[in-house]
């Protein structure tokens, strides 16, 4: 566990690219989804984490079911409770292995009394007591990155049971609730190149000879 005063938070936290915030859904009176909004313009990719909301969107960001497999991720903050946070963490460890987890930053009363113990016992960054939006206010920090909100992209089920696909591209930055029929995937133009998900792959490879990804999905769309 390291403290407010040690140098490897503000530079992990200010040289991550993207923070994954876990619970972060459409209910604006949670403060996972406030946490969106307060670090909003700071230059992070901000990516939020909640199944029941998945493919929402919060001021552009959208909302995944959660961290894809093949995703690595530098800074992930707990807005959960407790055992949903010790559940998390476990499936991050499966995942990456001690020695390549992110920074595990837990928001006041997600803290696991066993994670923690079996935290400080393997030497793994991660920090409890503090709030990552208070901490990043408290010491003005911006990402070393200028990551600005774009266009994002959705792929659900048809509504007329035909068995189809619907592909879209969302320009809004608001703000939107979650599809009414399935969720296939979604993701913001990093998810687009990167993502080893079936759909992103499917995706990629129609793409025609000099066209970037944002050209092919709004031709796809």
């Amino acid at each position: 566990m390291l403290r407010d005063a040690h140098p490897a938070i503000e530079g992990t936290v200010r040289g991550a690219e993207s923070i994954h915030i876990l619970g972060a859904g459409l209910n604006p009176e949670r403060p996972a989804h406030q946490a969106i909004h307060d670090l909003n313009g700071k230059g992070w990719r901000l990516v939020p984490i909640h199944p029941r909301d998945a493919g929402g969107a919060i001021l552009g960001r959208p909302i995944r079911s959660s961290i894809e497999e093949d995703s690595i991720p530098e800074v992930v903050v707990f807005f959960l409770a407790p055992e949903r946070a010790k559940q998390a963490v476990m499936e991050l460890m499966v995942r990456h292995g001690q020695g390549n987890l992110p920074l595990l930053w837990f928001q006041p009363g997600s803290e696991h009394e066993d994670v923690l113990e079996m935290l400080n016992e393997a030497g793994i960054l991660h920090i409890v007591d503090d709030c990552i939006v208070r901490y990043v206010q408290r010491h003005h920090l911006v990402s070393d990155h200028n990551h600005e909100p774009s266009p994002w992209y959705l792929q659900v089920a048809s509504n007329d049971e035909s068995g189809c696909s619907v592909w879209t591209v969302e320009a809004s930055l608001t703000t939107q609730s979650a599809p009414e029929t399935t969720l296939e995937w979604c993701g913001d133009v990093w998810d687009l190149e990167h993502s080893q998900h079936t759909v992103a792959r499917y995706v990629r490879s129609l793409a025609q000879p000099d066209e970037t990804l944002p050209e092919l999905a709004l031709r796809l769309a």
